[in-house]
Formats: structure tokens, sequence, C-alpha cells
């Protein structure tokens, strides 16, 4: 499913672009060159969609692009316009943020044979132990 939210994009006077989500807390990224920002913006909104969903927040709805105000935003500019930014969450976090990745490892014969007995999922346990090391759970 298609989700799309209004972005203010800010040419900067030093150079590149900030881009800013009015209706999502004002979650903002920049790039280099308009294109590049355009990426961002995509990755960025992808990025909180999925995470929001992930945690149970609330999502709010997108706004009407013409109740942005451009100068609400940021005011530090040399040209602004706003447009719409569109992302299939799912599909662009199979590709970004779901994807898996081998990693090799090496145990003692003697845990592999107990393991293998007691039909453990070693991707499974590795993925629980890294995040309980990261504190992500």
């Amino acid at each position: 499913m298609l989700s799309v939210y209004p972005a203010c994009f800010y040419k900067e006077k030093e150079g590149g672009y900030a881009v800013i989500f009015p209706d999502l807390n004002h979650l903002a990224t920049c790039g280099d060159t308009l294109e590049n920002a355009i990426e961002m913006a995509v990755d960025c909104l992808a990025g909180y969609l999925y995470t929001a969903k992930q945690e149970g927040e609330n999502i709010p709805a997108p706004s009407d692009i013409n109740t942005i105000d451009i100068n609400e935003e940021y005011d530090e500019y040399e040209s602004a316009f706003v447009n719409m930014v569109a992302v299939d969450v799912a599909e662009y976090a199979k590709k970004h943020f779901e994807k898996s990745v081998k990693k090799t490892l090496t145990i003692p014969s003697w845990l592999n044979e107990i393991a293998v007995a007691n039909n453990v999922n070693f991707s499974q346990v590795l993925q629980s132990a890294l995040k309980e090391q990261l504190n992500l759970n």
C-alpha cells in the first residue's frame, strides 16, 4: 500500500537541500542534490512509518498539500517548495530493512550436536542474542 505525505524541500544557502515532513513530528532529512534529497526523503519516510507500525504508534494522516505553510518549518533557505513523497513501506522494507544477511560462525562441535538434537533454529537464537546484547528488545 502506498503511503504519501507532504514534505517541505528547502534549497539551503550553503548548498544542499533540507527536507521536513510537518505531519510527522517535523521529521527531517537532507541531501547534497535535489535528487539525493528526494531519495533520502523516501528512505526517511519509509523508515519512520515502518518503525512506527512496528512499535504500535499512532501514525497521523497526511495533510492536504495546500494547507502546508512552507515558512512555518524553516526560514534559512534560498528557495523552497512542497511536494508529496510516496513510498510503499512494505516493499521498501523488504529491500532495505528486512533483508537477511548470511553470517558464518564457529561453535564447539559438542554444542552443535546438542543444538541439532534439540531442533534449535540457529538464526533465530543468534538474532535474539544480538538484540539482547544490543539492548534492542
